[in-house]
């Protein structure tokens, strides 16, 4: 049973792999189609015409335009007869002037067939086939897009699934634990799949679909295929596991993603008495399938980057200078921040680099909760910055506000973030500074930067490599389809060196093959993928609960009686902000705060940009914030359990031995409250 279950892991692994270099061969398709366009037109001033096919032209040779002429003008003059019309003469003059002109169409289609039939070559037939090849590539992809999500997103589930590594409070240790978190998977992914078979069937009735029934079938199987799994867990993994524990704590170990299918299933099934009402909703991540394929992408290159060495050499920089770990984790928080506004979301960053955060740290000597603390936050000042997709996205779906503007008081907010950060590192900061002198810390500082130098020399030459051959920049459209292949280069890298130089770090002596490296690197990154995936399609059907509620902010008295002050109605929006960022991934919440949220704070007179400013900040303190904690439950996955239970032996007060969530408790909630409230002050 267990060789099956590798194999079959190996092959859903090879398959996720194929479905994401696939979507980066297609975004590479695009750039290089543009420039092969280019080229052709260099090459052959006529290539737009010479590639279109063959010309065919309906022109005589013997087009003579007075014959034509005579007769025209004897047709009008029946007509005229037969229908008894008003008496009008023929227009011979215009009539000649239209016929020349067909004349002239006629011989310039002849002369641009002659022109492709003269210019035909093998070269430009063999240059056609393979600039049409790149066009079809990319055409297929944006075809099946669907498919290529639907199809990463159930093989990495069914990963996840078999691994019981979903996003839960904390990990299955025990027969309670598998049986309560087993059954409840069950049940949930059951729903689903019950939705799914209801909405094919509602299509099928009407003969009318948003979405293809194929897609439907496939989810259907899906859902069912993981039921299944979770049905055989039920019975196999409870015989192995030989400890008895909590009736009371295995709730906790049943993924965040089941209770949102089993609470939105209990309102479409029975409140609303609409069963295919979950499927529609969850169907909903399909609007969005380039940016979530993207999220996929964002992680494995998380993966490629801890199968490599660049954050060792990166704080190795750091490391002479023997920094205390407070002011080390301020610095961490800003570098990551700017990979966060390529991806869009703290939680992708936690994953794709939680674990190289949380090393250098504690190599720093920083204790395990402030290094927990850290690790949670990796990301959460970023997401106000350019090129934010989240940002993109306020923009799109409001006209209120543009980019420009955002981005601007975006770069202010991570500024104040920062500051706030610093405030609390020093007044909790355990240890006297103890810096190294400039004299002492110089020389291997330079070291460390000689040995970083190689993997900046990559990363510009490929980058600019894209520039030149692609016409592609490392921006919010091309990182995606950049970062793995530089990253693949500078692991290729990094094997060659460890076979020439024995002076690099000890974790490299036990170097495994590159090939191995990468393939692992999808291995680890495919649980992740359907871990966040999953819970990203399933916080859809919870937006679709809140959107079906009756019980919204528009009918409370407190929002439309005649004393409700701002800081009242801006207290009711940080309130219920902050509760959907702790229910549902950024870009679902923010579809549906665009709709319903955002128009009534319009309304209260408050300003759009300091709208979504606190928005954006009220989110990531929902994800810090227990008792759902999205980004420390994401810690937990990458940093491993074993870690939050010494971390638990640690600190001698209060704050100390729960600074993994009180640190960031205090200083995403200072900021929130000075970017919610400072504003007003003005305004009054």
């Amino acid at each position: 049973m267990s060789i099956w279950v590798k194999r079959s892991q190996t092959c859903g692994a090879g398959l996720i792999l194929t479905l994401l270099l696939f979507t980066i061969l297609a975004g590479t398709g695009e750039h290089a189609h543009s420039q092969l366009l280019k080229l052709g037109h260099y090459l052959w001033p006529d290539y737009s015409t010479l590639r279109n096919g063959t010309i065919t032209t309906a022109c005589q040779d013997d087009f003579n335009i007075d014959k034509r002429l005579d007769s025209l003008e004897m047709s009008f003059n029946e007509e005229q007869q037969e229908f008894d019309l008003l008496a009008e003469t023929f227009n011979r003059e215009d009539a000649r002037r239209s016929l020349e002109n067909q004349h002239w169409l006629c011989q310039q289609q002849q002369q641009a067939a002659t022109l492709k039939e003269q210019s035909h070559s093998p070269l430009l037939t063999a240059f056609h086939i393979f600039e049409n090849g790149f066009s079809s590539l990319s055409l297929l992809a944006i075809n099946y897009k669907h498919w290529t999500l639907t199809l990463v997103l159930l093989m990495a589930a069914i990963i996840a699934t078999i691994h019981q590594h979903h996003i839960a409070f904390r990990a299955i240790s025990t027969r309670q634990d598998n049986l309560v978190s087993s059954s409840l998977q069950l049940l949930g992914n059951a729903c689903v799949a019950i939705s799914c078979f209801s909405y094919l069937q509602n299509n099928l009735a009407i003969e009318m679909s948003s979405i293809d029934n194929e897609l439907l079938i496939a989810l259907c199987a899906g859902f069912t295929f993981l039921a299944g799994i979770n049905a055989c867990q039920i019975f196999t993994k409870c015989r192995r596991m030989a400890k008895s524990g909590s009736w009371s704590k295995a709730l906790l170990s049943t993924p965040i993603y089941t209770f949102m299918i089993l609470g939105s299933a209990h309102h479409f099934f029975w409140v609303t008495d609409q069963v295919s009402g979950l499927a529609i909703y969850i169907t909903q991540i399909y609007q969005l399938s380039g940016l979530y394929l993207t999220i996929g992408i964002y992680i494995w290159v998380g993966m490629l980057l801890k199968q490599s060495h660049i954050g060792e050499h990166l704080f190795g920089i750091l490391k002479p200078w023997k920094l205390p770990p407070e002011y080390l984790a301020v610095i961490a928080i800003a570098l990551m921040a700017l990979p966060t506004a390529y991806t869009g979301a703290s939680g992708i960053i936690v994953i794709a680099m939680g674990t190289v955060i949380y090393q250098e740290l504690r190599r720093a000597g920083s204790r395990r909760q402030l290094a927990l603390a850290v690790t949670a936050m990796t990301g959460s000042s970023g997401v106000v910055l350019r090129p934010c997709l989240l940002v993109i996205g306020i923009a799109t779906l409001n006209k209120e506000v543009v980019t420009d503007e955002l981005f601007y008081w975006g770069g202010r907010v991570f500024v104040l973030t920062l500051l706030v950060f610093l405030f609390y590192a020093v007044i909790t900061k355990q240890k006297p500074n103890n810096r190294s002198h400039l004299s002492d810390a110089w020389p291997d500082c330079i070291i460390a930067i000689r040995q970083f130098a190689p993997y900046i020399t990559i990363f510009a030459l490929l980058t600019v490599l894209y520039h030149v051959v692609l016409n592609a920049q490392l921006d919010e459209f091309s990182a995606p389809i950049m970062l793995p292949m530089i990253l693949i280069a500078i692991i290729f890298y990094e094997g060659k060196q460890s076979l020439r130089n024995k002076s690099l770090p000890v974790s490299t002596k036990n170097m495994i093959k590159t090939s191995s490296k990468i393939f692992n690197s999808v291995d680890g990154a495919s649980v992740h993928i359907g871990a966040l995936l999953l819970l990203m399609a399933c916080s859809y059907a919870v937006g679709g609960v809140f959107e079906n509620q009756s019980t919204t902010l528009e009918s409370t008295s407190m929002l439309n009686g005649p004393t409700s002050s701002l800081f009242t109605i801006m207290s009711l929006f940080v309130i219920t902000l902050v509760v959907i960022g702790m229910l549902m991934d950024p870009f679902g919440a923010l579809v549906l705060v665009s709709g319903t949220l955002a128009p009534l704070a319009y309304q209260q007179g408050i300003n759009p940009i300091h709208f979504w400013m606190t928005c954006l900040v009220a989110f990531e303190l929902g994800y810090l914030s227990p008792p759902v904690s999205l980004n420390h439950l994401l810690t937990r996955q990458v940093v491993g359990e074993q870690e939050f239970i010494l971390s638990k032996r640690e600190g001698d007060t209060f704050y100390y031995r729960h600074e993994r969530i009180l640190l960031p408790l205090l200083v995403m909630g200072t900021t929130l409250i000075l970017v919610a409230y400072a504003p007003l002050l003005f305004e009054l």
